[in-house]
């Protein structure tokens, strides 16, 4: 029946029972149950609040989180930022978080890349292929991680001294003290030519949008890669040259017993990349895998027909189709991969947990170091969690 032809009556919606006061309104049982469960939730947390502060007084433990400000004397072996022993607690602290994002940010994107390429391969028509990923993606899901990060750094630790490093390249040291690389002297100007990088990103994206919303309206195709070019490419390469064009580069030698110069990477912090790089790859094989299978089989033989090649059809077509079942379950894994970096205090990795435990011992004052722990994941999961939803909505199909 159609709207014009319907009888309005049935398109109104119900008129709304007022509310009585009597136990036989199920709205009345409802709120009352509701207003019961508010008030034992609320009397547990102030018997736990109540009989915690007390404890804490009869053992004359300070409390709130003025200790932040007060000097560390902890010893971190790695940092993004200055540090000495001398610094505060806080900046401690700021250390391990910045720590902590290096091994997830740096994690999520190599464990993106290596997974979706292992999950590619095991759909590959070279049994070969196929089924040493497959083999790959069972034996390390199968093995604990703690495990494997162990396994990891006592790799690292087997490795020779500095004075017998291996050197698989010119400047390029590998020891038990970790890697040496040549490192490019920081400066100004390296700074403004990464801005402008960034820059050229944004306004190149600015300019495709554009590019592609003209198109809608007159049908003419517009060229983007001259502007991509000049933009990503030519504005850095530009700024950096009117600013002195430094280029000096600081390579490793070997001084005494031990590599000065050059820039470092840690044992530790090489096993725990290594380790969460490798395990949540497998997770993520598994995921881009039935992502990939999710796309029905007409749409391989549909661009086949039309003369597309495979890593065509992959690339233009399966892909895009695949990423709205993908990108949930990717969420998942990257918030597990970022968790899971806490587990780098078994093998030595300055963490935000390993710092604000060593904190916590000193201080004494352990709930607030909990809790600063807890506000650190918290707020990293969310992150991630809002961005990947924000993705995973733009990328949705919208119904008309």
């Amino acid at each position: 029946m159609s709207d014009a032809t319907a009888d309005p009556r049935f398109r109104r919606k119900p008129p709304k029972r007022p509310l009585r006061l009597s136990w036989a309104d199920e709205r009345i049982r409802g709120i009352f149950w509701q207003i019961i469960v508010v008030g034992i939730v609320g009397t547990i947390v102030w018997w736990l609040w109540s009989n915690t502060a007390h404890n804490l007084e009869v053992r004359r433990i300070a409390t709130g989180f003025g200790f932040l400000h007060r000097e560390a004397g902890l010893p971190i072996a790695e940092s993004l930022i200055s540090y000495e022993p001398t610094d505060t607690y806080l900046r401690a602290l700021t250390v391990g978080v910045l720590n902590t994002l290096k091994v997830a940010v740096i994690g999520i994107v190599l464990a993106t890349i290596i997974g979706t390429a292992i999950g590619i391969a095991r759909l590959s028509r070279n049994f070969l292929v196929a089924k040493i990923a497959g083999f790959y993606v069972e034996v390390i899901r199968d093995l604990p991680l703690l495990l494997q990060l162990l396994f990891w750094y006592t790799i690292m630790q087997s490795l020779p001294g500095p004075r017998q490093a291996m050197q698989p390249v010119d400047g390029v040291f590998l020891s038990n003290r970790g890697f040496k690389v040549p490192a490019l002297v920081w400066e100004n100007a390296h700074t403004a030519a990464a801005l402008a990088f960034v820059a050229g990103i944004v306004l190149t994206w600015l300019y495709a949008r554009a590019a592609r919303a003209k198109r809608m309206i007159d049908g003419q195709p517009r060229k983007v890669w001259p502007a991509a070019v000049a933009l990503v490419l030519g504005l850095p390469i530009l700024t950096w040259q009117v600013m002195g064009a430094p280029w000096e580069i600081d390579w490793p030698a070997l001084r005494g017993f031990n590599f000065r110069g050059g820039l470092t990477v840690s044992p530790e912090f090489f096993a725990l990349l290594v380790g969460l790089v490798t395990y949540t790859a497998a997770f993520i094989a598994e995921v881009v895998r039935a992502g990939i299978l999710s796309v029905s089989l007409g749409q391989w033989e549909a661009a086949q027909a039309l003369g597309l090649r495979s890593g065509s059809v992959l690339r233009l077509i399966v892909m895009p189709q695949a990423l709205r079942v993908i990108i949930p379950p990717m969420t998942s894994n990257y918030l597990n991969l970022t968790k899971n970096s806490s587990l780098a205090v078994a093998i030595g990795y300055q963490d935000i947990v390993s710092i604000a435990n060593t904190t916590l011992n000193q201080t004494g004052q352990a709930i607030e170091g909990i809790a600063i722990i807890m506000l650190v994941y918290l707020t990293i999961s969310l992150s991630i969690s809002l961005f990947m939803n924000w993705y995973n909505a733009r990328i949705a199909l919208v119904e008309r």
